[in-house]
């Protein structure tokens, strides 16, 4: 049969295809078999445990019901009397292996165009992997959502495509709402139930959950964890550190106080310098390698489909919102050093505000922060015409600050949902200057942070820029 043919047969009345020979040539495509997608990107087996009812169903018993899940009760849906009764912290305990090594299919939704793993879908997978646990320490009574993610490195770079193992539990809950899931991710042994040596650890990473009423959306109490082994009360005490650790940043943080005096001098001595850029009877000039923060952010926005809903169907869940807001710090971080970023780390996170499927979500990407540091001390060469003034070095560590907020689909209200906060290192002499007061609170905030990540790094930067133990293997973009 040839094409033509083949067209006028199909642009006859769908009643007349029994009628016509063309039956078994699309009866041979199946086009009415449909089998489950993997649209999220997320490993089958977590996605299974995150979404449990069809789309479609979800709408229609939002239709028939009448009843915004999104919106807030009077009457509360947890039972008053449910069991707190403490819980051990192997109780929550989940391992899954993704078997990347294995499944060539699997490994095209981790993949990059330069055969890399997509750190993206990993940050999705461990938001998914805790939603998980969490469910395991809560129970289905509660509303789970992610309030926080803690600092996120590459302890030991892949080298090789392998078969990857996510395991994770509660390791922190006193009874209150919230609670700490720490979760690492390693090359799973070859033998399964055998421990992972250290160094086949790539990360470690913990998120903050907190539990709420599905209907009033209040805080509700749960179980407290039950310290049994000296391994377990270690990790409970890190936990208690990290919990007071964000009540003293909260504390301490700019919108709550001004700068402190070495962060105020800063400032004054930043902004007397521009003036002195801009003043023609002074040969001093802005060095060629430095970039006002300004002219260095990136826009996206993106209506929120349901493929990407959590566990209770009509909000996207945090790992969707990582992922996106990653990549857009990457492409940030590659278009103001023209050059391809190295991830280091992901910077304490907070979740503010839920994202309802079909709404839109607004991101905004600014290069907050550039280590070494332009400043007074290292532009003073540039008036004897240095045209690499900020540092020895060829690398520079860049922090890429992520501001999110959500729109109804009527374009209505906007709320903030969140900040994200991203470190990468890229081969290039570079640096970012602040001109208004804002700016100059965000060069603040993010100089604050790589302060406490080179606190919780053990301290240093080897020659060259580079973290002991980042050797710029660019295995995760």
């Amino acid at each position: 049969m040839s094409c033509t043919q083949i067209l006028r047969v199909m642009a006859r009345p769908p009643l007349l295809y029994s009628k016509c020979r063309l039956v078994g040539f699309m009866s041979a495509r199946h086009f009415h078999i449909s089998t489950r997608l993997r649209t999220d990107g997320v490993f089958k087996e977590l996605t299974e445990m995150r979404v449990r009812t069809p789309w479609i169903e979800a709408l229609k018993k939002k239709q028939e019901e009448g009843i915004d899940p999104t919106k807030k009760s009077d009457i509360a849906a947890t039972p008053s009397d449910r069991d707190l009764t403490p819980k051990r912290m192997a109780d929550s305990y989940h391992r899954v292996v993704i078997p990347l090594a294995q499944d060539p299919w699997l490994l095209d939704n981790y993949l990059n165009a330069d055969g890399h793993i997509r750190l993206g879908t990993i940050l999705m997978d461990l938001d998914a992997l805790s939603g998980v646990i969490a469910y395991k320490h809560t129970g289905d009574s509660v509303t789970t959502v992610t309030a926080a993610v803690d600092r996120i490195t590459i302890n030991h770079p892949l080298k090789e495509i392998c078969d990857l193992e996510l395991s994770g539990q509660v390791t922190f809950a006193t009874g209150r709402s919230s609670m700490e899931i720490s979760i690492q991710v390693a090359k799973a042994p070859k033998q399964g139930g055998a421990p992972v040596h250290k160094e086949d650890v790539l990360m470690t990473c913990e998120f903050t959950m907190v539990s709420l009423d599905p209907n009033t959306k209040k805080p509700v109490g749960i179980s407290p964890v039950k310290i049994e082994t000296e391994e377990e009360k270690r990790l409970f005490a890190l936990g208690e550190k990290n919990y007071n650790t964000k009540k003293e940043r909260a504390k301490t943080g700019l919108r709550k106080q001004t700068p402190n005096d070495e962060e105020s001098d800063l400032i004054h001595a930043m902004w007397l310098r521009q003036l002195e850029y801009h003043d023609p009877n002074n040969p001093l000039r802005k060095p060629p390698n430095t970039q006002y923060m300004s002219t260095k952010t990136l826009h996206s926005s993106q209506i929120m489909q349901p493929q990407y809903r959590n566990r209770h169907n009509f909000m996207i869940f945090g790992g969707y919102l990582l992922k996106t807001s990653f990549e857009l710090a990457f492409c940030c971080a590659a278009a103001f050093s023209h050059s391809r970023p190295t991830f280091l780390s992901l910077d304490p996170s907070t979740f503010e505000n839920p994202v309802p499927v079909g709404s839109v979500l607004y991101l905004k990407a600014t290069v907050a922060y550039t280590e070494p540091a332009i400043t007074t001390t290292t532009t003073s060469s540039a008036s004897a015409g240095d045209d690499n003034p900020s540092s020895s070095s060829s690398s520079t560590r860049v922090q890429i600050r992520i501001d999110s907020k959500v729109r109804d689909i009527e374009h209505g209200s906007t709320k903030p949902t969140g900040q994200f906060n991203y470190t990468f290192l890229v081969e290039r002499d570079i640096g970012v200057a602040p001109q208004t007061y804002e700016e100059f609170m965000i060069w603040v905030d993010a100089r604050r942070r790589a302060g406490e990540g080179r606190g919780a790094d053990g301290g240093g930067v080897e020659p060259g820029g580079r973290h002991a133990g980042e050797r710029g293997v660019r295995v995760m973009e």
